[in-house]
């Protein structure tokens, strides 16, 4: 009996992972050993860095509420510490868009705080 091959359905398989390549550089656009090589990692690194970009803006956000602490003259640890004796639930995220966009507004809950506090 005659051998039969898997042809259709493995050349459909291939175009499809070379075109999810579209616009890589160099030959993993091209050539199928490259581009499922190219695929696997790209699919891995952005898994990894869904993780990562939370993180970083994390960071960046106790980064920005401390420095307007500081510009106030407290420090971010005592800060938080203040916020959760006065019971006030602001989370991160808007604290550091209030230091950036509006100081003012933070300066008051620094001072709404500094007055719970004592």
């Amino acid at each position: 009996m005659a051998r039969t091959t898997n042809a259709p359905a493995s050349r459909e398989r291939r175009k499809r992972v070379v075109a999810a390549a579209k616009g890589y550089r160099g030959r993993r656009s091209k050539l199928f050993r490259y581009a499922k090589d190219a695929r696997y990692k790209a699919m891995y690194w952005s898994y990894r860095d869904r993780k990562q970009k939370k993180r970083n803006f994390r960071a960046l956000w106790l980064t920005r509420i401390n420095a307007a602490c500081r510009a106030n003259g407290i420090t971010y640890s005592r800060f938080a510490e203040a916020l959760k004796k006065a019971s006030i639930e602001i989370d991160r995220k808007i604290l550091s868009d209030l230091a950036m966009t509006e100081p003012t507004l933070f300066a008051a809950v620094i001072g709404s705080v500094k007055v719970a506090k004592v």
